[in-house]
């Protein structure tokens, strides 16, 4: 059998844009693995003076949005048989590992109701 006689299966494809607004996360080997282990644990997302953070129990990575060169097309099944294309993703989440932040020797920090130095010098006057 040539292959001009062959059947060609056509699947339908639809042009269905939704508003969720989706991104896609570049997860590092190492978090993915966390990710999918049997007592994956609760991550959280907190703000930062620079980036948004994501924690886990013993990590934190901050977000970077970065533009791809290629765009990537979000497909959904359809009832027909086909497929919809429901976002076109421009841009990617990358996560890069936070440098941890040192605990002070004596323990957490206290107040001590000085507001420091500057304030004793300049702040008496305001």
């Amino acid at each position: 059998m040539s292959s001009s006689s062959q059947a060609t299966q056509k699947i339908p494809l639809h042009h269905r844009p939704d508003d969720t607004g989706y991104r896609l996360i570049e997860l590092p080997p190492e978090l993915e693995s966390l990710l999918e282990s049997e007592n994956a644990p609760v991550l959280t997302l907190e703000s930062s003076e620079t980036s948004a953070l994501l924690k886990t129990p013993d990590r934190t990575y901050s977000l970077r949005q970065k533009n791809t060169s290629n765009s990537v097309i979000l497909l959904s099944p359809t009832a027909d048989q086909g497929m919809a294309a429901i976002s076109t993703i421009r841009e990617t989440v990358e996560l890069e590992l936070a440098p941890q932040t040192p605990v002070a020797s004596g323990g957490p920090l206290k107040n001590t109701g000085s507001r420091g130095k500057w304030h004793e010098m300049f702040g008496k006057g305001r």
